[in-house]
């Protein structure tokens, strides 16, 4: 059994292609839900967002499954391709950093953003709603969402931090001279957008147009922001008189269409306009830079205004990156002892089977009793049991890891014969089995 993470983020993969990998929940859903045809891969999680479409799996052999994660991403996503220069693996231990890493927003294109501690819950809980986890990956899970709140608790990463859409609106005022009075359009009416609305307001925009499919949360956003609702589609001919265009939707598609962008600023008669796209996939068609007049940014061109900010929250980052680090340690001394619970699964069977079949055998002989005093008696063997079994269990703990783990796995499987239980195969084919049915 190993861990292993496989991806490609903002570092590695530039926006044109993690559109790409971009990946639906409607398509993470349904790829998790077949996971089984997947061989190698007993777990796994993914997680997709703007920057970045990671798989967190549970595979037989790093060196061997990797291979069949890349094929579970191509599925996924509906893409293939040679993106092997984008992509990165993690195996065990790095696996656990770069996980505990992301949550608490260490490897985030906006160091400090709290979006991605969510993001991580909400991947977690499609992959557990999918029955796609279970001991390891969801021991996982639940420390990284831990670590991740404990950076935030412990450390102040996230104050200072620029989002995405600030840094989108900042780069607009700063391109532009400043916003104070000038109108705009979002497209989008989700989070980003709302954040970005906010944004635009404390900035001295005036007006802004609030486009989205579904007109209802359109008119929801622009009362909000004292905005005004306009329809999806043909929303640039609603709103001629714009000098900025954010768009933050979740479109498959390009929703800002070259052909329609060359109408627009037909009837602006050329007067410049600003667009910027912080949507992946990206919602702006490429060529529209092509059309004169127009300025076109996408994510990528945020890197600039969020590292002018990131200096002033280095020193919460040593601290959190220390956190970190003591969360992997942690973690690790619970995963050697999860390679034990076979084993000690192997040996409470065992003793329950015969505790069973001797309460069994007494029955007849007892004769008639009440249930309530067959129910004391099964709880008085089961108590008796778990005594008996208490020092073996606790010796086997601390061999966890060290040079004396395999003597005493060999030990209890002869003390115990736990060889003989279940039928034919040799005991590490057994150890096998138990291992993948506790998990």
């Amino acid at each position: 059994m190993q861990l292993i993470c496989l991806g490609l983020n903002h570092k590695t993969a530039p926006v044109e292609v993690r559109e790409q990998f971009a990946i639906p929940k409607a398509a993470v859903r349904q790829g998790l839900a077949n996971l089984g045809d997947y061989d190698g891969v007993s777990e796994a999680v993914v997680l997709s967002t703007c920057n970045r479409s990671e798989l967190y799996a549970v595979v037989e052999s790093a060196e061997d499954d990797v291979a069949t994660l890349r094929q579970f991403l191509f599925d996924l996503s509906g893409s293939e391709g040679d993106i092997d220069e984008y992509l990165y693996t993690y195996e065990d231990e790095a696996c656990i950093r770069h996980l505990f890493r992301v949550v608490s927003s260490l490897d985030s294109l906006v160091l400090g953003e709290g979006q991605i501690l969510s993001q991580v819950k909400e991947a977690y809980a499609l992959a557990r709603e999918a029955n796609a986890t279970s001991t390891v990956l969801n021991t996982l899970m639940h420390r990284a969402i831990k670590t991740g709140k404990r950076v935030r608790a412990e450390t102040r990463i996230q104050y200072n931090s620029v989002s995405v859409s600030y840094a989108a609106v900042e780069l607009a005022s700063e391109k532009l001279g400043g916003l104070e009075g000038r109108h705009a359009l979002i497209f989008g009416a989700g989070k980003m957008a709302e954040l970005t609305a906010q944004h635009l307001v404390s900035h001295g925009v005036s007006l802004i147009y609030v486009a989205n499919r579904h007109i209802e949360r359109a008119e929801e956003l622009a009362a909000r922001c004292g905005g005004q609702a306009i329809p999806f589609e043909g929303a640039l001919k609603h709103s001629l008189d714009v000098d900025v265009v954010v768009t933050s939707t979740g479109a498959p598609h390009y929703v800002v269409k070259a052909w329609e962008t060359q109408q627009f600023m037909t009837r602006r008669r050329g007067r410049p306009v600003f667009f910027i796209d912080i949507a992946v996939p990206r919602d702006v068609d490429p060529e529209v830079s092509e059309i004169r007049g127009v300025t076109l940014y996408n994510i990528d061109a945020l890197e600039a205004v969020v590292d002018e900010h990131k200096a002033e929250r280095r020193e919460e980052a040593a601290d959190a990156e220390t956190i970190v680090e003591e969360e992997v340690a942690s973690i690790e001394e619970r995963f050697r002892y999860l390679t034990l619970r076979p084993l000690m699964a192997l040996l409470s069977d065992r003793c329950e089977r015969i505790r069973e079949r001797e309460m069994k055998r007494w029955h007849s002989k007892i004769g008639d009793l009440d249930k309530a005093r067959w129910r004391h008696i099964d709880h008085m063997t089961q108590m008796i049991v778990r005594k008996i079994l208490r020092l073996p269990m606790m010796t086997l703990r601390k061999s966890a890891g060290t040079g004396r783990e395999q003597f005493y796995i060999d030990a209890m499987r002869a003390l115990f014969k736990l060889d003989t239980l279940g039928g034919t195969g040799t005991s590490e084919t057994r150890h096998d089995y138990y291992r993948h049915e506790k998990q």
